[in-house]
């Protein structure tokens, strides 16, 4: 179960761009929910193969950590971790530094472990039930509930203290146009 922290703003399941921060937490709910989603497969695999349920389920995980787990990646890569070290002070700099690190690399972990899974997919897309390795899938979702912890626990508080509302706004506005979303 992932820890979620309170942040001003939108309800998780409602949050836009408009309070980024939600919205990262947001898209971890969604990630979490991928994940689950994972997991029901393995299990339903070697009962009933890869019927029409299967692909469905494997479609939708491709879809979403091909599409959204990148922009995800990049909001807090490209936007939220530069933010966030030019608001540290003196104080604050080395250890947003030391977090940021350790998230990126968390970030190319994951990336590999989801190359790995990405290809078993694919396989069950095709037809092949028992291509899904129980291993890999939980590599991956444990790699991604420690992340997201981490990131909930650490990072977004860290945030909100941090940044302040322009910063933010540049944040939602990169999260925009990164996704192709009309300004409001």
């Amino acid at each position: 179960m992932v820890l979620r922290i309170a942040l001003p703003g939108q309800a998780r399941d409602t949050a836009t761009t408009e309070v980024p921060l939600e919205m990262l937490s947001a898209c971890h709910g969604r990630v979490q929910t991928q994940c689950e989603t994972l997991r029901r497969l393995c299990a339903h695999l070697p009962a009933q193969g890869a019927d029409h349920a299967a692909v469905e389920a494997a479609e939708a995980v491709l879809r979403y950590f091909r599409q959204a787990a990148p922009h995800h990646h990049a909001d807090e890569e490209v936007d939220l971790f530069p933010a966030l070290l030019d608001a540290a002070g003196e104080v604050d700099h080395a250890a947003v530094r030391r977090l940021t690190r350790s998230l990126i690399e968390d970030h190319r972990a994951l990336e590999d472990l989801w190359r790995r899974l990405e290809a078993q997919l694919e396989c069950v897309r095709g037809g092949d039930g028992p291509a899904l390795s129980g291993d890999t899938v939980e590599a991956f979702v444990s790699a991604y509930v420690t992340h997201i912890e981490r990131e909930e626990r650490e990072l977004l508080p860290m945030a909100a203290h941090l940044l302040g509302d322009a910063a933010l706004a540049r944040i939602g506005a990169a999260m925009r146009e990164r996704r192709g979303i009309e300004a409001p």
